[in-house]
């Protein structure tokens, strides 16, 4: 996965602040990649802490400012609730420690612009992800379109529908002052992935959103319409609301690229009218989803065929692309062209994530999904809710280039 192996003295020791789905996803990545030593992790809670000491020899802490002060870390794994990024983040550049934080990066740009003076201030490297634009599928559909091949980029469109919302959630993820909903969690995959295809800089956001279940208090859809500078457009759609699964036309292949079973439709709305009160649900959240060990996937299936997140299609003026099972089709006058792309192993995209911080730690290569890309997508998805809430067409002020 990294793109080379590196000596025992030349890999980079990672620190994990966090031990849920996203920080327990990483943990089997980077135990895998070549120019990473797993060295310590934090969690406030123990059970992750004791599946973490089981796999490694590493140091284990309950505080994330214990952590960040370690002499025998290089960088750190940002993975706590949406509202500890800033903390977490002016903490580990604070200590020297270079910064994966998942996104988003925050949830207000006053807390995105601290984050970006701390990390000026004290050098350190910081990297905003992992989200679907890592995806190879999406980076290959870069490739053909800055290659000219297609012509000028005309617009993109995405929509996804899930079950997100019906997933076990603890109360602040279904308060979106919080982060909770769709909005922080699953928006900012589609907005850094048609950021990355049209160039990066949003000129404008049209939306609408939508709250439709009462004893889910949080926007769980959305469709919003983005102009880019360059005049290009995109379209995005996303449902949590568990009746219709999008992954049903792309052969249930989902979104980690393993083969899903048909029956999805309203699963995950049954499992949870079973739940007897927010404390059930609370718990049933920590044990699907915190880490358990190397062995244990923590709610994740193995991986089969290439990542993807919901259904996109490119249109370019000389012809259409569109992400499948196990590369891209490219559609123009000539017919239908398959581009196959070998799958990688581990979840989507994280071993790239990684080479993108580490090349640019040990070869100064400079950075895609810095902490001002991390901040405009912050920007865009901020102005989606303000779109809705106003009914009228926002403006931005801090798109960066792609």
């Amino acid at each position: 996965m990294g793109v080379d192996m590196a000596s025992g003295e030349d890999r980079l020791r990672v620190g994990f602040i966090g031990l849920g789905m996203a920080g327990g996803g990483m943990v089997r990545n980077l135990a895998e990649h070549p120019d990473v030593s797993i060295a310590a992790a934090a969690d406030k809670f123990p059970g992750p802490r004791e599946a973490f000491a089981r796999d490694f020899e590493g140091e284990v802490y309950e505080d994330a400012a214990d952590l960040c002060k370690s002499p025998n870390i290089d960088f750190v794994y940002i993975a706590t609730p949406h509202q500890f990024h800033k903390e977490h983040v002016i903490m580990a550049a604070e200590q020297g420690k270079h910064i994966i934080v998942e996104k988003p990066m925050a949830l207000t740009l006053e807390d995105c612009d601290a984050m970006i003076e701390a990390v000026d201030r004290t050098g350190v490297k910081l990297i905003v992800g992992h989200t679907h634009s890592y995806d190879p599928a999406i980076r290959t559909m870069r490739e053909v379109i800055a290659s000219g091949e297609l012509g000028k980029l005309g617009m993109i469109n995405t929509w996804n529908y899930t079950n997100f919302l019906y997933r076990p959630r603890r109360p602040e993820e279904l308060d979106t002052s919080l982060g909770g909903g769709i909005l922080f969690n699953q928006v900012p995959h589609q907005v850094d992935t048609v950021r990355l295809l049209g160039g990066g800089k949003v000129k404008s956001v049209r939306s609408a959103t939508g709250i439709w279940d009462a004893s889910r208090p949080t926007e769980g859809s959305h469709l919003t319409f983005l102009e880019f500078e360059d005049g290009a457009a995109a379209s995005l759609v996303y449902s949590g609301y568990d009746h219709f699964d999008s992954d049903e036309f792309n052969g249930w292949v989902g979104e980690g690229g393993q083969i899903r079973s048909s029956d999805q439709h309203g699963r995950n709305r049954r499992s949870l009218a079973e739940v007897k009160n927010q404390e059930e649900e609370t718990a049933l959240r920590t044990s699907t989803y915190a880490y358990k060990g190397l062995g244990e996937r923590s709610g994740e299936a193995p991986e089969q065929h290439q990542p993807r997140f919901g259904v996109m299609v490119v249109s370019c003026e000389g012809g259409d692309m569109r992400p499948t099972a196990d590369g891209i089709n490219i559609y123009t006058q000539d017919g239908v062209r398959e581009m196959p792309i070998v799958a990688g192993r581990g979840l989507p995209g994280r071993g790239d994530l990684m080479d993108e911080l580490y090349n640019a730690i040990r070869h100064n290569d400079p950075l895609v999904h810095t902490a001002r890309w991390g901040k405009a997508t912050v920007e865009v998805c901020l102005a989606i809710l303000e779109s809705s809430k106003t009914h009228k067409e926002v403006t931005l002020h801090h798109q960066v280039q792609g």
